[in-house]
């Protein structure tokens, strides 16, 4: 088998730092706007995407510092029914030039759909401004697969969500994303933070191997050029002649991650790297890994079939 490498470890841009999903007072967030760029720029990023609900930005808020402001929002639609709580949210994320649909400070109402197939229309509106969605916290939103894996145009879903995993133990290992990979559907997993408390900030992201622009982002993230962290880092993750390697920081397991067996995992002291034999009908396969504090960090699938 030739060497097939995740495509965030090809190239030679260096990988970027970044936030997709967060709140401030824009919106139900307890952080002013600019305060919640400097904590990131405090914290390393060189991107974020302010994603207050239903209402867009393109703004840096805090204009003396060097970060990279990709234009966004959160869109919802929550339903009731004799079963208790669901909704649909999604992270949307446009360009900034006029090719975006949305205008700064664009206030929407939230969606009225109780099914899947009632939200995609939003979906559609969303992607005709020429904006990237992203699933958000699928656990949090009661919504397993068979509820939203039918939704289209998607590039991506929500695997860590810290503000769930803070508050409700929940969207915190990419659950669901197996399934739906399983099922052929072709989505990136993002770690996020979806943050509304300060203390929820700056503890999940994505490197990304890009220029740092907000279009070059755009692109890279739509292609699957990056992982995901809450603290290790990963250096590669490939497949050659049957062996799935991974190379990343000093960690306690390294796990392999199929929907045609249980996760094998690797347990050791200061893990750098591993490979594991995929001879077997594999159609993706995914790799993750946790350090000695459990802090995890995931790579993209690789596409085998």
């Amino acid at each position: 088998m030739a060497l097939i490498r995740q495509q965030a470890f090809d190239g030679n841009e260096r990988m970027l730092k970044g936030g997709l999903h967060c709140h401030t007072t824009r919106s139900d967030g307890l952080g002013d706007p600019a305060d919640v760029i400097r904590l990131h720029v405090r914290n390393g990023y060189d991107f974020l995407a302010i994603t207050d609900h239903r209402r867009y930005n393109y703004k840096n808020f805090a204009p003396e510092c060097a970060i990279t402001i990709i234009p966004g929002m959160e869109f919802d639609a929550t339903f009731y029914n004799d079963k208790g709580f669901r909704c649909f949210h999604t992270v949307c994320l446009g360009p900034a030039d006029e090719t975006n649909g949305y205008r700064q400070d664009q206030r929407l109402l939230s969606g009225k759909a109780s099914c899947q197939e009632e939200y995609q229309p939003y979906l559609d509106k969303i992607h005709a401004k020429n904006n990237l969605t992203i699933y958000a916290h699928p656990e949090w939103s009661a919504t397993p697969p068979r509820l939203f894996e039918k939704l289209e145009g998607d590039i991506a879903v929500e695997i860590w969500n810290t503000g769930c995993a803070m508050v409700n133990d929940m969207d915190t290992d990419g659950l669901y994303w197996d399934e739906l990979l399983g099922k052929g559907k072709h989505l990136w997993g993002v770690a996020t933070d979806d943050g509304h408390e300060m203390e929820q900030h700056c503890k999940g992201w994505v490197m990304v191997r890009s220029e740092n622009n907000v279009s070059a982002i755009l692109e890279a993230l739509k292609e699957g050029r990056f992982y995901s962290s809450t603290g290790p880092e990963i250096y590669d993750f490939y497949v050659e002649n049957g062996m799935a390697h991974v190379r990343c920081s000093p960690c306690a397991r390294v796990r392999f991650h199929a929907d045609c067996h249980p996760t094998r995992i690797f347990r050791g002291k200061d893990l750098t790297e591993q490979e594991f034999d995929l001879r077997g009908q594999y159609a993706y396969i995914r790799a993750s890994v946790e350090d000695a504090e459990g802090r995890k960090a995931w790579t993209n699938p690789i596409f085998l079939s």
